[in-house]
């Protein structure tokens, strides 16, 4: 199994701090020489109750495949997808979909097919038997007989316990097991050594298999946004001196490779797996000092070599600082908040490459409700998020609204105080967004509001960071006095001024929310000053009465 071993070098790269050259050619190269591995590996993950006699049809049909389109690449059929192909077979083989019910998948075809064969895996494997055990006499009389055959049925049992894990890490715990099988079937104390060193490869095989599931979970429900952060996180601790321009540029490929990885098209998961690896070793200079001697080795040891590299030195330029001081910073949020996170988890991670990914990765759910909360835009921020809150739930009362609102801010201005101010948020927001939510299960507000709010509890505040507004909302009719103002405004203080301003905002985002934040600020601006001019005049009456013209918009 030489040629299996060449793959101990790209499983690190799911932890996205792999780097290696591996041009086009040589990626097709590498699959067509273990079409059998991978074939073994689909077949198995997408019916896992298949026999093994069943897959070594399935494999020699694919070996087959492989080799009339390396002899001739024009022919029809050399055109398709490898797992479009691969599916097709599966599909073809006699009462197979019936005997194992995937029938209704195969009468899909191309891109609705593959999602059926994913979504037919099942995690729970106590349908399957035992995993075969050998005694280590045996085992090592049956690696020695034939090494091949020895490893090809490793690679089935283990790829059908393991339907989520991708196809690379799996090759790879094939390749250690190999290197343990050579090792012990040397020793005397065969069974010893067996126990001590194949331990090694299952906690290996149980991290990468968890760490990929939750990956691929978040992926599958939440899209890309979520990965993208953990990527950043990832990426900016072990190359702190990467440019945020280049780590978006590198996210742009990490992340375009999880469509075939988590779905299970093991090739399209190896061709995309060696266009990020070839991305972070061409731009090795501006990467990473630590990463050269690695990119300069030749295969597997660079892989082992990249694995075991530290993390780069940190520059001495580090901004954090920018989040903190700027005085924009709710505009800059505001104008393009998805650039802003993602900048602000790079600086955050860069900066702090002591934390894990999860504690790293979860800021930017909090970044929103605490970095860009600065004690002199208290007032700009809380306008900002009455603002969304009242476009995403307009449904709710005008009231709610307001008292929701004061419970944020109120949030974010107790837990800005203590030392632990993530910790506090995270309990604060949720209760916010829990009495949102309600107890009460039927509660319901508007489609986009109660998925989230029935949603994974670990993912609520992101669901609702990605909320827009609610089109399908119809305003009541609106009625004469509820943008009319007078006097008693000026009598309000303090707590019960701002409570009347809210109501004006609230109502005015109600009635039009259709018009842009900068739109909602002029019109609250022009509110604000309207107050401030008419009780200060000598007859406040006439001066709103005079005033109130401009509110006439609705």
């Amino acid at each position: 199994m030489k040629q299996l071993k060449l793959i101990d070098f790209v499983f690190f790269l799911f932890f996205f701090t792999e780097s290696l050259t591996l041009p086009t050619k040589i990626t097709q190269k590498f699959i067509e020489e273990n079409i059998e591995y991978i074939a073994i590996i689909a077949f198995a993950q997408y019916v896992q109750e298949a026999t093994f006699e069943d897959v070594e049809i399935l494999v020699k049909d694919m070996v087959e495949y492989k080799d009339r389109c390396v002899a001739n690449k024009t022919l029809p059929e050399c055109f398709k997808l490898p797992n479009n192909v691969l599916q097709e077979k599966i599909c073809a083989m006699e009462g197979l979909p019936q005997k194992h019910n995937f029938s209704h998948c195969c009468s899909k075809v191309d891109f609705e097919r593959r999602p059926c064969f994913f979504f037919n895996k099942k995690a729970d494997v106590g349908f399957l038997p035992p995993f075969p055990t050998l005694d280590p006499e045996e085992k090592c009389q049956a690696f020695k007989n034939s090494r091949k055959s020895f490893l090809n049925h490793y690679i089935y049992e283990i790829a059908r316990r393991n339907p989520f894990v991708f196809a690379p890490t799996l090759l790879s715990v094939a390749a250690r097991f190999e290197e343990v099988a050579n090792t012990c079937c040397e020793e005397r104390h065969k069974v010893s050594c067996f126990q001590t060193r194949a331990a090694a490869v299952i906690q290996y095989l149980k991290a990468f298999s968890s760490y990929q599931k939750n990956v691929c979970g978040a992926y599958l429900k939440f899209g890309t946004k979520v990965l993208n952060f953990i990527n950043i996180a990832v990426l900016s601790q072990k190359f702190p001196k990467i440019e945020f321009k280049e780590l978006t540029s590198l996210i742009e490929d990490v992340s375009s490779k999880y469509e075939g990885c988590c779905e299970g098209d093991v090739v399209q998961c190896i061709r995309d797996t060696s266009k990020v690896m070839n991305h972070i070793c061409s731009k090795q200079d501006s990467i990473s000092s630590k990463i050269k001697e690695c990119c300069e080795k030749k295969m597997p040891e660079r892989g082992e070599c990249i694995i075991n590299s530290n993390k780069d030195d940190r520059p001495k330029d580090l901004r954090e600082a920018k989040f903190t001081d700027s005085e924009n910073i709710c505009q800059e949020r505001d104008t393009d908040p998805d650039n802003f996170f993602a900048e602000f988890t790079y600086e955050y991670s860069r900066n702090h490459p002591d934390l894990s990914i999860p504690e790293t990765t979860a800021k930017h759910l909090k970044i929103e409700w605490v970095s860009v909360f600065i004690w002199n835009q208290t007032d700009k921020c809380s306008f900002s998020y009455l603002i969304r809150l009242t476009k995403t739930a307009p449904q709710l009362s005008t009231e709610e609204l307001i008292s929701l609102g004061e419970k944020m801010v109120m949030a974010l201005t107790t837990c800005c105080t203590l030392s632990e101010e993530f910790a506090c948020v995270d309990n604060l927001v949720d209760l916010v967004l829990g009495e949102l939510c309600g107890i009460n299960e039927n509660r319901t507000i508007n489609p986009a509001v109660d998925h989230c709010c029935k949603t994974n509890f670990a993912f609520r505040r992101h669901c609702f960071e990605g909320l827009k507004a609610d089109k399908t909302y119809i305003p009541p009719p609106t009625t004469k006095d509820l943008f009319t103002f007078n006097a008693d405004l000026c009598q309000a203080q303090d707590e019960e001024l701002q409570r009347k301003k809210d109501r004006f905002l609230v109502n005015l985002v109600k009635l039009k929310r259709e018009l842009t934040d900068e739109e909602l600020q002029s019109l609250f601006t022009s509110f604000a000053n309207a107050v401030e001019k008419c009780c200060s005049a000598e007859g406040p009456e006439a001066c709103f009465n005079e005033e109130v013209v401009i509110f006439h918009f609705y």
